[in-house]
C-alpha cells in the first residue's frame, strides 16, 4: 500500500479506516461465517474501488447507490465511496419497481454498485442520471484487482454522509450528515461517548487495546443502525461480525456469534430477539456463548415478554436499549437487569443535550408530554427538502436542534420515555394515543406475539384505537370456531381489552382488536404503519 497521507487527517470514516489500517493493520475488522478481514484488507479493497469509481469519472459529492444484501462488497463500497469523496446511498433491496424508481430519482444516484440479483430491477427503471452500473461479481473482483493501490487524498471533515431513512410513515427522506458530526454524536458509543481530537488518537487507543470487542448487527446493512454498529467498532479498532446469509436465520446468527467469538449481540426488536433466544432455549448446549456478554436492542422496541425469553436463554448478560434517530444519532441507552418491567413505553437515560419542548419550543417540566430534541452534532438537513429540514432542524435560543418527531416525557430522575412518532399519534376524541405505549402493553400479554396500533376512521371520536394482533402459535382466537379442546390456548379480544384496562388509562385501550396471521413489518423489523392503517381499514371493511 503506497502511503499519501499524514498526520493531521481529516475526521471522517475513510481516514478513520486508513489511520486503523497503518496503526493495527493485521487485526480483524470484518468477521463473516466464513473468514476474517484484516483492517489492512479492507483498506485496500475500499482504497482500490475508490481509485476505480475515479476512473469511471465519479466527482466529489456524487451520489452512488449501495443495492446489495449483506456482503463483504457492501463494507467496500461503504468505506470506497467515502474514500473517492462520493456519497454511498442505501438502497432497500427488498423495494420494488416504484420504490426504487423514487429512491434513485430522488437520491440522484448517478452509479451503483448492485448484487447480480437486482441488476434486471434496475435496468427496468428509467433513471435518466444513472451512468455508470459495477455488478458485484467477477468482474468487479476484476475491476479492484486492476485499479491502483494509492490512496487518495483532499478529503474534509465536511464531507457528506447520507442515509436514507425507511419510509415506514411516508417517503424514504435522505439525511444529511456530516461525517465528523456523525462520528461524534452516532459512532462514538463503543468508546462511551468520549471526546477524541483526531483519527490518529483513536488509532492510538485501538493500538493500546489489547482485547478488542466484537460486535453483531442482526440487520442488513442497508439500515442505518447496522451501520452505526461497524462505524462504532471501527472507531475502537474492534470487529464488526457480518451476517451474509439472504434471510434472517437465528441459527445462523449464532453460528456466527460463537465462530467469531462475538462480545454484543444487537437485535432490532422483537422480530429478531425473540427466535434468538427460542433457538437457544431449544438447544442450550448447541454453541458455545461465552463470549457474549451483551445483548444491544435498538429500532424496535423489545417486549417484556421477549425480555424474559432472552434472560432466561442468556443468564447473567446485559441487555442494552438505546434510542436513536436516523435525525439525532445515538441519543438516549439504558441498562436492563431485570428487575422491573415497565408497563408501557421504554424509558431511556439521556445527556444534557437532550431536552422535551412544548409547543412553543420551550423546555417541558418533568411528567408533561413534548417533543424529543437533541442539541450538539446534527445532522444539515434533508437531502433536497428545505421544508421539511427546517420543521426538524431549527434554532432555539440561539443553539440548533434536531426534532426529528417522537413525543416524550421527562421523567422526575432525569430520564426520559419515549413515546413514539408524532406522525402516528392518533387523535380519539380530543385525547392523544401513542401507539408505541399500547403496543407495549400487548406485547406483555402471554399469548400476544405481535402487536401494532393505529387510528381508525370513527364517527364520534375521530379516530379509534385499533389493534391488529398476531396471536402466539397454537393460540386461537376464542369465538372463532377454532377447537379448543384440552392442551389448547384461545384468547378473546375482550380478554386483551381486560389486560389493557389493568395497566393504562381507558381512552388508550383498543376499542377494536383485529386478529391477523402477521402483523406488517419492513425489513429491518420496524412496524410498517402505512400498511398497518391500510390492512386495518381493509379489514373493517369487509362484509
Amino acid at each position: 500500500m503506497t502511503q499519501t497521507t499524514a498526520p493531521g487527517r481529516p475526521v471522517t470514516l475513510a481516514d478513520l479506516i486508513e489511520a486503523m489500517a497503518d496503526a493495527i493493520p493485521d487485526r480483524a475488522a470484518v468477521r463473516t461465517i466464513d473468514r476474517d478481514w484484516s483492517f489492512a484488507e479492507i483498506d485496500d479493497r475500499s482504497t482500490r474501488l475508490a481509485n476505480h469509481l475515479v476512473s469511471l469519472g465519479i466527482r466529489p459529492g456524487d451520489h452512488v447507490a449501495v443495492h446489495s444484501a449483506n456482503r463483504i462488497e457492501w463494507v467496500d463500497a461503504f468505506y470506497g465511496c467515502l474514500k473517492a469523496r462520493a456519497v454511498p446511498i442505501n438502497i432497500n433491496y427488498k423495494y420494488l419497481s416504484d420504490e426504487l424508481a423514487y429512491l434513485y430519482d430522488n437520491a440522484d444516484c448517478v452509479a451503483t454498485l448492485v448484487d447480480p440479483a437486482y441488476v434486471d430491477a434496475v435496468r427496468a427503471l428509467d433513471l435518466p442520471l444513472l451512468e455508470h452500473m459495477v455488478e458485484l461479481g467477477p468482474a468487479y473482483d476484476d475491476a479492484l484487482a486492476a485499479a491502483l493501490s494509492t490512496r487518495l487524498t483532499g478529503r474534509s471533515s465536511d464531507d457528506h454522509y447520507v442515509l436514507y431513512t425507511g419510509g415506514t410513515t411516508g417517503s424514504p427522506k435522505g439525511v444529511v450528515w456530516r461525517q465528523e458530526d456523525l462520528m461524534r454524536a452516532a459512532l462514538n458509543q463503543s468508546r462511551f461517548g468520549a471526546p477524541f481530537d483526531s483519527v490518529e488518537q483513536l488509532a492510538n487507543e485501538a493500538t493500546a487495546n489489547e482485547n478488542p470487542l466484537v460486535l453483531l448487527a442482526c440487520g442488513p446493512m442497508m439500515h442505518g443502525g447496522s451501520q452505526w454498529i461497524m462505524g462504532n467498532a471501527h472507531m475502537a479498532g474492534a470487529a464488526v461480525g457480518l451476517f451474509t446469509e439472504p434471510n434472517f436465520d437465528a441459527e445462523r446468527i449464532l453460528d456466527l456469534v460463537e465462530r467469531a467469538r462475538v462480545n454484543s449481540l444487537t437485535f432490532l426488536g422483537d422480530a429478531m430477539g425473540r427466535p434468538v433466544a427460542e433457538a437457544i432455549l431449544a438447544a442450550p448446549t448447541r454453541w458455545d456463548l461465552s463470549s457474549l456478554v451483551a445483548v444491544s436492542n435498538g429500532a424496535a422496541p423489545l417486549s417484556e415478554g421477549v425480555r424474559e425469553q432472552i434472560r432466561r436463554a442468556l443468564p447473567d448478560r446485559f441487555i442494552l436499549d438505546s434510542y436513536g434517530a436516523s435525525e439525532s444519532g445515538a441519543t438516549g441507552a439504558r441498562i436492563d437487569d431485570g428487575s422491573t418491567a415497565a408497563a408501557g413505553a421504554p424509558r431511556f437515560d439521556v445527556s444534557d443535550q437532550v431536552e422535551v419542548f412544548d409547543a412553543s419550543f420551550n423546555p417541558c417540566p418533568p411528567g408533561v408530554t413534548g417533543m424529543l430534541g437533541r442539541s450538539g452534532p446534527v445532522p444539515l438537513g434533508y437531502y433536497k427538502d428545505p421544508v421539511r429540514s427546517a420543521a426538524t432542524f431549527r434554532e432555539i435560543d440561539g443553539v440548533r436542534w434536531a426534532v426529528p418527531g417522537d413525543f416524550a416525557r421527562r421523567e422526575d430522575d432525569g430520564s426520559v420515555t419515549v413515546l413514539g412518532r408524532g406522525s402516528v399519534c392518533i387523535n380519539t376524541g380530543g385525547e392523544k394515543v401513542h401507539p408505541e405505549e399500547v403496543e407495549a402493553v400487548l406485547l406483555r400479554h402471554d399469548d400476544v406475539f405481535d402487536a401494532v396500533v393505529v387510528g381508525t376512521p370513527h364517527e364520534r371520536w375521530g379516530q379509534q384505537v385499533t389493534a391488529l394482533v398476531q396471536l402466539r402459535e397454537g393460540v386461537s382466537v376464542d369465538g372463532a370456531g377454532a377447537d379448543s379442546g384440552p392442551g389448547l390456548v384461545s384468547v378473546s379480544a375482550e380478554e386483551l381489552r381486560e389486560h389493557c384496562h389493568a395497566l393504562i388509562a381507558n381512552y388508550k385501550v383498543p376499542k377494536v382488536f383485529l386478529f391477523v396471521d402477521q402483523v406488517p413489518r419492513t425489513p429491518v423489523s420496524k412496524v410498517d404503519y402505512r400498511a398497518s392503517a391500510s390492512l386495518a381499514l381493509e379489514l373493517l371493511n369487509e362484509p
